[in-house]
């Protein structure tokens, strides 16, 4: 016969087994989700194919007596003139700010900072990025040769195509309604006679 005792001892056990299972399966319930809703920003973070090796480091040697020329506002808008290399579309201020499966922002990102406190400006720094990626790595391209005919040509040719349309409209609402040509031919429903008769009357041979 079971005592009082070793009742309670057995239900109170039974009960902390119970809860600790409980426990162990909501921990791995929740470890579950946490990896599948890290797994769903991790796929949605960027639409491209990422290359994360892609960084290449932009080193240049501090200045003599360097002291930062751009402030964390002027350099965070330089850092948005220089497009990231991870094969996104974004800058790099964007992508290190919104994508953190991204590891070539950051990259990048700190090369900033270093010419920065080496006392590079901020076109002294754009020039330096150049130098190592090519004019790829800027957001908008130099304003100049090649480039500046990619810059004007769009307009150039809006504004030929827009003139050419004018003069064309211009001379169709002008020109003359055409006229209907008379029929050179009638038909005439006469007799060989008397259309030989009409034709001498017409010459003036029929006289009488």
């Amino acid at each position: 016969m079971t005592s009082r005792r070793e009742f309670l001892t057995r239900v109170a056990t039974g009960s902390a087994a119970l809860a600790l299972g409980g426990g162990a399966t909501s921990a791995a319930a929740q470890q579950r989700g946490a990896m599948h809703d890290s797994s769903i920003v991790r796929d949605t973070t960027n639409l491209f194919a990422m290359d994360q090796s892609a960084a290449k480091a932009v080193r240049l040697p501090p200045k003599p007596n360097a002291k930062p020329l751009l402030t964390n506002a002027e350099r965070d808008e330089l850092e948005h003139k220089i497009r990231c290399q991870c094969g996104c579309t974004l800058d790099v201020f964007t992508c290190r700010t919104t994508d953190f499966s991204c590891q070539v922002s950051p990259a990048m990102h700190a090369d900033v900072l270093a010419l920065v406190q080496g006392g590079y400006s901020a076109q002294e720094i754009i020039d330096g990025f150049v130098s190592t990626y090519g004019e790829r790595v800027l957001m908008a391209p130099k304003k100049s040769g090649f480039n500046l005919l990619a810059w004007f040509t769009p307009g150039v040719a809006v504004i030929v195509a827009g003139t050419l349309i004018a003069v064309w409209l211009r001379r169709w609402k002008n020109e003359p309604p055409p006229v209907a040509a008379a029929s050179t031919f009638t038909t005439v429903d006469a007799t060989p006679d008397e259309l030989a008769r009409l034709d001498a009357a017409v010459r003036g041979d029929d006289r009488e």
